[in-house]
């Protein structure tokens, strides 16, 4: 299994490869989103990271995913849309994938086997907080607020 979240790759919402090597020496928090979640609303949250984060080397990285629910059945310019109309949304974002199971991006299989069973989403919003050098660091629940003390803590730490 491979040792770095820099030897995958997600294809970026607009298209083309977003390969992880392009998040080298910056601290990275992968989410799994959807637009039609009762917690939607942290998008506003994720981008207040984002931009106050970003100067020092954080990165928001948003993964559409429509496997809860199917809170997210939209394509991938609706899901930009949607996400720039309503949250001003300007962190990078993925195309949608699968994020458990037999069919999840091989990053969530890998963040699975690095930090075990908090790792894999049980709901939109999970969050897995990547080091600088594409270490797995922590996974966050959905219900955990990217505000909340407990990840900008980790955040500040990994910078």
């Amino acid at each position: 299994m491979s040792a770095s979240a820099h030897e995958f790759a997600f294809e970026s919402i607009t298209g083309g490869e977003l390969p992880l090597t392009s998040f080298r020496d910056k601290v990275v928090l992968v989410v799994n989103t959807a637009s039609k979640c009762g917690l939607t609303p942290q998008y506003e949250g994720l981008e207040r990271l984002y931009s106050d984060y970003k100067d020092r080397g954080l990165v928001v990285l948003g993964v559409p995913c429509n496997q809860f629910a199917g809170q997210e059945p939209g394509t991938e310019a609706e899901i930009k849309g949607f996400c720039e109309t309503r949250f001003n949304v300007d962190f990078p974002m993925t195309s949608k994938v699968d994020v458990k199971g037999e069919t999840a991006h091989p990053f969530y299989k890998w963040a699975k086997n690095q930090l075990g069973e908090p790792a894999e989403p049980v709901w939109n919003f999970h969050k897995i907080l990547i080091g600088k050098h594409g270490e797995a660091i922590r996974a966050f629940g959905p219900r955990t607020d990217p505000l909340d003390t407990e990840v900008t803590a980790e955040i500040e730490k990994a910078l």
